[in-house]
């Protein structure tokens, strides 16, 4: 699998009139990218303006391929998936009713295999296909919700805050699964909190402050820059 490109020019949006996001110009490659910034900066808004979940200006380009405005069907079909923060997951579903949801557009045959992929690759939603989600715990729900994403064959992934309320170990492991996703192909878009550990897993890195991008590069870079140790990790050693 190609991950894709996706090619982000001018980009606003908001809510009911009011400005979130002001001239977003944003490229993000294969691999895995992050977004970080204080809360209220837009993180989440940008993720679903680009989803088409919401009105916006400007133009996103997945590959070669204009993305019309509130059109997310559209964006599916075209090779983007959302996990949105929150997970929102079927709760009185099972597991493996939660992920054949995520494979709608696919062919039976197509589902199937890709169920079977998703186990293989998430062995513990394997162990509990059966079990209904909304009784699992958070970091679990949050696999449910990646591996119900991954049923569209996504060429870019995009992951809001999946570590949110998480517990240190889970957080590792999601992280981690983010990082291999990438590795596999898929191009992994992803705005997270946890600044040091997204740093350590992402290739690149945006800082978005009050709507605007203010810093971008790469992850290492910026893990090492002191103006950007002190401002979000509270250290310059």
């Amino acid at each position: 699998m190609n991950g894709a490109r996706l090619q982000v020019q001018g980009l606003g949006a908001g809510y009911g009139g009011f400005a979130v996001l002001r001239g977003i110009d944003l490229s993000v490659t294969p691999g895995l990218t992050v977004v970080l910034g204080p809360n209220g900066a837009g993180k989440t808004t940008l993720l679903k303006a680009l989803a088409g979940l919401i009105p916006r200006t400007g133009t996103v380009m997945l590959d070669d391929t204009l993305l019309p405005v509130r059109q997310p069907g559209v964006a599916v079909r075209r090779g983007m998936a959302l996990v949105a923060e929150g997970r929102q997951l079927f709760a009185q579903m099972s597991v493996a009713d939660n992920l054949e949801l995520g494979g709608w557009l696919a062919t039976r045959a197509q589902r199937a295999e890709r169920l079977r992929q998703a186990f293989a690759d998430f062995p513990r939603l394997a162990e509990r296909a059966r079990q209904l989600a909304g009784t699992m715990s958070g970091g679990e729900q949050q696999m449910v919700a990646v591996a119900r994403a991954l049923m569209s064959a996504p060429r870019l992934l995009m992951l809001d805050e999946p570590s949110l309320g998480l517990a240190p170990r889970m957080v590792d492991e999601l992280l981690a699964i983010a990082r291999r996703i990438a590795d596999a192909g898929t191009t992994v878009l992803m705005v997270e909190q946890n600044v040091r550990k997204a740093l350590a897993v992402a290739d690149t890195a945006h800082v978005l402050e009050h709507g605007r991008l203010v810093a971008s590069g790469p992850a290492a870079d910026l893990a090492r820059s002191d103006v950007f140790r002190q401002a979000y990790l509270g250290t310059t050693g």
